[in-house]
């Protein structure tokens, strides 16, 4: 038998490293390890190195991050520790040691405030501490491993984890009815459709380092988006729209935050899927699970 590449896999038991893991068994030309974040601790830098160097890989993709936007506010050192410090160690590492590095990124990395869809070359311009800490991974990846692949993607959800999309399907068996902002714009990105093109691009054989962005498509309001969800569920709640400054949190959300890909189209050919289709599978595999 031939060799057999290895893939490591880090924060596998949040959304992205769920899809990653069912994806898997599809693709048994490659051996997976997949670490949670108590096996493979973000913040201790030390076993990061030392685990990287006694175990062999091929590819790292780093699906672990600290997520809670608004926490994130208050817990400014953790999140820098996990989103910025630690993506720097792991970048080094790989380069250290051949591994491909692929690191997942966000669109709050920019400031909502464009018409246009964000190109990946765009003007960065983080409005929030978990932007900050994103942008700041993003930064320290590049400069220690040049050869790194970053995508940035925005609004996602999956079957696993907690999401828009299984908080508003909770709501609607709770209540009769709830507010949605409808001023915040966006493409949603269901993690099995992400983890299908980061495996795509990895088998393609092919490696081209930089920063890249995917999301399905179409743009839609958070509003639009949960009208889809009550439609496909058959749930009767009423929502109502309302203005995002009705709707104070301690993060500014984007105002905008549609990505445009055509580079990942480009280098890889990655086909988009239609946010409401993959929605549609989403909510199918969530209904099978109850």
């Amino acid at each position: 038998m031939g060799y057999v590449p290895s893939i490591l896999v880090t924060g596998a038991n949040g959304q992205l490293g769920s899809e990653l893991k069912k994806l898997s068994s599809a693709y048994s030309q490659y051996t997976f390890t997949f670490l949670t974040r108590d096996e493979f601790p973000l913040n201790d830098t030390v076993r990061i190195k030392d685990y990287l160097k006694s175990n062999q890989f091929d590819f790292l993709i780093n699906c672990a991050a600290y997520t809670a936007v608004d926490k994130a506010e208050s817990e400014k050192e953790l999140a820098w520790q996990i989103n910025a410090t630690a993506v720097g160690v792991l970048a080094a590492a790989c380069r250290d040691n051949i591994i491909k590095f692929l690191h997942i990124s966000t669109d709050y990395v920019f400031d909502g405030t464009a018409k246009e869809p964000y190109k990946a070359d765009d003007l960065t311009n983080p409005q929030t501490v978990y932007g900050a800490s994103k942008l700041e991974g993003e930064r320290l990846a590049m400069n220690e491993n040049s050869d790194a692949i970053i995508i940035r993607t925005s609004w996602v959800y999956s079957s696993y984890g907690n999401n828009f999309v299984k908080t508003m399907l909770r709501l609607f068996q709770e209540k009769e009815q709830i507010s949605v902002v409808n001023d915040q714009i966006g493409s949603p990105t269901y993690a099995a459709d992400l983890a299908e093109v980061i495996m795509k691009m990895i088998s393609s054989g092919q490696w081209y380092e930089g920063i890249y962005h995917f999301s399905n498509e179409g743009v839609i309001s958070w509003f639009d988006f949960a009208g889809a969800i009550k439609n496909l569920s058959g749930s009767s709640c009423k929502i109502n729209p309302i203005p995002t400054s009705a709707y104070p949190t301690p993060a500014k959300r984007p105002a905008w935050s549609v990505l445009e890909k055509s580079k990942i189209q480009q280098h890889y050919g990655i086909q988009f899927r239609n946010w409401e289709e993959s929605l549609r599978l989403c909510i199918e595999k969530i209904k099978k699970a109850q």
